[in-house]
């Protein structure tokens, strides 16, 4: 698996048409690869776009080492390409009991009631804070950590940059609600962990939902 860290110029005019679409993001990140790609059971393709005041970092983690001249040349930096990193090492090295600090876009969402008992009912967003709270604690029990204790012993854990994305996909209109969560994890059973970082957690992950990224605790 690799990780990749990518930096997108926002003053460019290709960057801004790039960046107002999740779909035209999706469909950039997939040109970093072969149209052939074989399947692989290590890992899917996962990105996400963390928007700073004069640079946005895209962040993707896939099974094979991507090629992204296309993005360089048209919303990257000229004198900056792009840096990845075979990921196994930090994977393999995840233990438990470490803290580390996490960042996750998710699409926190919930089936609605069906009148077919043996089908799940439409896909609808949790749209107050404490249900995206409630939706994302359940998922860290079962990707394989916990949110570590903060002060006066609540959770580490910061619920910010709600919104909800509305963008055309193939002539057809899409609607997600998203969410970053951020905050201190402390790893439960790293096999577990370890497939979330590479599967991602959650649905949406075509446009930019479901990558848990880990960093050096602060």
């Amino acid at each position: 698996m690799h990780l990749t860290r990518f930096e997108i110029n926002p003053q460019r005019r290709d960057a801004r048409a790039l960046l107002a679409s999740p779909q035209r993001l999706h469909a950039a990140v997939l040109a970093a690869f072969p149209s052939s790609r074989p399947e692989s059971d290590e890992g899917r393709i996962l990105w996400r776009l963390d928007e700073g005041q004069h640079d946005h970092l895209l962040y993707v983690v896939s099974p094979l080492e991507p090629d992204l001249n296309h993005l360089a040349e048209s919303v990257g930096r000229p004198t900056y390409g792009w840096l990845t990193k075979d990921y196994g090492p930090f994977l393999d090295k995840l233990a438990a009991g470490d803290r580390w600090a996490f960042r996750l876009r998710g699409n926190p969402v919930h089936n609605g009631p069906s009148a077919d008992r043996n089908s799940r009912g439409k896909r609808l967003p949790h749209v107050t804070a404490a249900q995206q709270t409630e939706w994302f604690l359940q998922r860290a029990q079962r990707s394989g950590f916990s949110v570590a204790d903060g002060t006066a012993e609540a959770p580490d854990l910061v619920l910010r940059d709600r919104r909800t994305l509305r963008f055309d996909r193939r002539g057809r209109a899409v609607t997600l609600s998203t969410a970053l969560f951020e905050g201190t994890l402390v790893v439960r059973d790293p096999a577990a962990l370890r497939a979330a970082l590479v599967s991602g957690i959650g649905p949406a992950k075509g446009y930019g939902c479901g990558l848990l990224t880990l960093a050096a605790p602060r």
